[in-house]
This record gives structure tokens, C-alpha cells and sequence, in this order.
């Protein structure tokens, strides 16, 4: 007898514990994933990120559907709505099985009164789906599936881009792999590829990246278990090129879970006197653990508040750090479509604080002389360039070092790159010399 739950029910679940309890979906799925049969995670997956990326759709199209509004203690059948819904409008899943595996669901989550209401709506909508829809559509806050306030700030701040920004944002994103380019050549990596009928395209700015034509199983990507290859959008692999890393340094990595970049300070400097990956969270340490155990590559993990260097800095000065500085994460919405739910206006101003405050207090731990990389996967200029401007305008020994690069849209105090459709993710990049 199994112990594995309907698929169904546990996304709904899941999706009611982000829409009503404010949980972010890459934090819980894991725990959710136990839940189900392992053929059934990808499914699991695949429909609490469609579900949650075409939110506001989906819940504007089950408003016109429902009398009256479900109680709060029924959330999770209206997460059961917003998911039957969602595989009616994008997904491959025959209509009669989407609708009655939804309908099913009600019992397993022990409320056989919902069942005649689900199967009403869900039919109701295949009867009206393109009326329902284009009714849906009239507000600009169902037509994009983002929330009012984030559309007009995109619409503010990128005039001629907003567009683009919300159809990368709805958008799946691509599997990109950083190649290890001290252990094999990009060229040699596509040849496996091609050898394993893996398409694959060569990244155009950062020279480890390779996008795959469809995402694989880790397991299934050549060297993968030797360490030849990494998963990393390309736009996060920038990073470490910007450091400038030389032989000898000492190198601090901020906010470094999950490891991603410390790795490849490390590939791509063998020969660093030291680098440190620091981290608030210490349960998401356990992953730059795994990164690191898995490249053969060693570093020292800190468990510590950047903002609060103090309490975790031994007095050594750093040759270069890198700040990826925690941030609203707009420029990688695509992977993360829970943002468009759970973040709010002001956190944009609470988040602009937060990164001044460990800007200004890694600032401290930094040689004269040194190079410090200001990162985010924001697309919202408070977190980015107006960050760095206020930076310099308060710290007289630090200097911008220009990034010229074909990538990005210079904006002053930096380069931001927007996310793009099969292309990278939305990232700002600021080089601060100290003088």
C-alpha cells in the first residue's frame, strides 16, 4: 500500500500555502515533492509554477465562475479551481482527465461537498473559456498576470522594455549549465552533448554558459557527476569574470547560498589564497556544502550576517568581495513566479535599506585597492543603481570602475541586464574600487 498522496491535492495545498500563508514555493515544494510518487514530481512542479505564474488570470476567470466568494478555510479548494483551470487553458492534460482528477481531489482533501462545485466550474469554463478569458483580459493586471503596482513600476522605470520584461517573466525559463573551464573546453562539453543527442547553444556573453534546447535530469547531462558542469543562468556566471581574480587574493563571496558563484570564483581561479562563502541562512549552506563537495572544491563556510561583519570577520582585509545582495528578485520572476504573489510595494524600500546597510558594512572589510562587485537579480533601479549612487555619494574612497561590455543597458552606476525570452535572467552588476 502506498503512502503517496493524489498529485492534486498536493498541489493544492502547496499553492494554498503561498497564496494564504505568504510561503515561498522553492522553499516548501521540497517537503511537498515527499508527498507524491517520484514519476509524479515533474507534474507536482510543473502545476504549482503554472498555476502561480498565471495567478492573476486564473483567479480573475474563477471570480466570474463563482457566485460568491469561498470562505478562508477553504482556500485550498479554490487552489484546487485555480489549478483545474490552469490545465484547461496551458496545459497538454486532456480536459476530461484534468477536470476529473481536480474533481477527485476533493475527497483526498476530505471535502466531498466541493466536488459538484469543482466539476461545475471546471465545465462551465470549457463551455465559455474564450468568452471567460477575453472578459478576463479587459484589466491589465489579468491581461499580463502581474500585479498592478510591479507592472507600473516596469512601465515607469523601462518604458520601451516593460514589455518585453513581462512576456520573459511568463515565460519558462531555459536550463543554462556553467561548464568548468579548468577541467574541459566549452567545445569539447557541446561535442559530449551532441555525442548524447542533447542539443545544446553556446551562450553569447559569458564564456562557460551553455543553454540546453530542452531542460534535462542532472543525471542525464555528460560530466555532470564529475564536476565538469553546473546549472547557473548565464547572467549570475558575469559575476565572477567581474571580480578580476588573481593568484594570491583573498576573496569574500556574500549572501553566497547556494553556492553557485563561490564555485565559480573557484573554477575559475585555482590558485586564490583564500575565499570565504558567508551566508545568514544556515540551512541553505548545506547547499554551497553539497556544490563544493561535488566539484572537489574547498572554501571556508560562514554561517554570519554581512551587515553585522563583526561578529564573524577575523580582521583580515579582503582583496575582492562580491555582494549578491538580497533583493526583490524581479529579474527572475520566470523561475520564481511566486514573487508576483507574495511581494508587496513597500518591500521594494525595505529591501533598498537592507542593501545600503551590508554594502556600507562589507565596505569596511575591503584592502585599499580592492574590488567590490554589487550584484542583484533585480530589474528595479531603488535596489540597483540608485543603491550605488548613494553609495558613492556617502563613501569619498570609493570610486565606480566602468564595466565595458557588449551585455546589458549601462545605467550610470552600472549594467543591467533584462531578462529575456530563452535568454539570461534579469541581473544588475556595479564595479566599486577602493581608492
Amino acid at each position: 500500500m502506498s503512502d503517496h498522496q493524489p498529485v492534486r491535492m498536493v498541489a493544492a495545498k502547496a499553492i494554498k500555502e503561498v497564496i494564504n500563508q505568504g510561503q515561498s514555493l522553492s522553499q516548501i515544494l521540497p517537503q511537498f515533492s515527499q508527498q507524491v510518487a517520484p514519476r509524479d514530481r515533474s507534474l507536482l512542479q510543473e502545476l504549482c509554477y503554472g498555476t502561480l505564474r498565471w495567478y492573476f488570470r486564473l483567479s480573475s476567470c474563477s471570480k466570474q465562475l463563482l457566485e460568491k466568494p469561498l470562505k478562508s478555510k477553504d482556500a485550498d479548494i479554490f487552489a484546487l479551481i485555480l489549478l483545474g483551470l490552469y490545465q484547461l487553458v496551458y496545459t497538454r492534460v486532456p480536459a476530461h482527465a484534468a477536470i476529473s482528477e481536480t474533481v477527485s481531489a476533493c475527497q483526498t482533501l476530505k471535502k466531498n461537498w466541493a466536488k459538484g462545485l469543482v466539476n461545475g466550474v471546471l465545465r462551465q469554463f470549457q463551455r465559455q473559456q474564450q468568452q471567460l478569458l477575453e472578459q478576463a483580459d479587459l484589466t491589465p493586471e489579468t491581461l499580463t498576470s502581474h500585479p498592478d503596482w510591479l507592472r507600473e513600476l516596469l512601465v515607469h522605470h523601462w518604458p520601451d522594455h516593460w514589455q518585453q520584461i513581462i512576456e520573459a517573466n511568463n515565460s519558462h525559463p531555459p536550463m543554462t549549465l556553467r561548464v568548468n573551464l579548468n577541467k574541459t573546453t566549452r567545445e569539447e562539453f557541446i561535442n559530449r552533448c551532441d555525442q548524447a543527442n542533447i542539443e545544446t547553444t553556446p551562450c553569447r556573453f559569458a564564456q562557460s554558459a551553455v543553454t540546453l534546447k530542452q531542460p534535462t535530469p542532472v543525471q542525464q547531462i555528460p560530466g555532470f557527476n564529475e564536476g565538469l558542469v553546473s546549472v547557473q543562468d548565464e547572467a549570475a556566471q558575469l559575476s565572477a569574470t567581474l571580480l578580476d581574480l588573481q593568484p594570491g587574493q583573498r576573496v569574500l563571496d556574500a549572501c553566497a547560498a547556494p553556492g553557485g558563484k563561490t564555485c565559480h570564483i573557484l573554477e575559475m581561479e585555482p590558485e586564490l589564497a583564500e575565499v570565504i562563502a558567508l551566508d545568514l541562512d544556515s540551512q541553505r549552506l548545506s547547499k554551497v556544502k553539497e556544490n563544493l563537495h561535488r566539484l572537489d572544491l574547498n572554501c571556508q563556510v560562514i554561517a554570519g550576517d554581512a551587515s553585522k561583519p563583526f561578529s564573524w570577520w577575523d580582521g583580515r582585509e579582503f582583496d575582492r568581495i562580491l555582494l549578491d545582495a538580497p533583493c526583490s528578485a524581479t529579474g527572475v520572476i520566470r523561475r520564481h513566479p511566486d514573487i508576483k504573489v507574495l511581494r508587496r510595494p513597500e518591500d521594494i524600500d525595505n529591501l533598498a535599506e537592507t542593501q545600503h546597510s551590508i554594502l556600507s558594512s562589507l565596505w569596511q572589510l575591503l584592502k585599499p585597492g580592492g574590488r567590490l562587485v554589487y550584484a542583484t537579480c533585480s530589474v528595479i533601479p531603488e535596489e540597483n543603481a540608485e543603491v550605488v549612487l548613494n553609495f558613492l555619494e556617502n563613501h569619498a574612497d570609493a570610486a565606480l570602475s566602468p564595466i565595458n561590455a557588449n551585455w546589458g543597458i549601462e545605467t550610470g552606476t552600472g549594467r543591467q541586464l533584462l531578462p529575456q525570452v530563452e535568454g539570461q535572467d534579469g541581473f544588475f552588476y556595479a564595479c566599486l574600487l577602493k581608492t
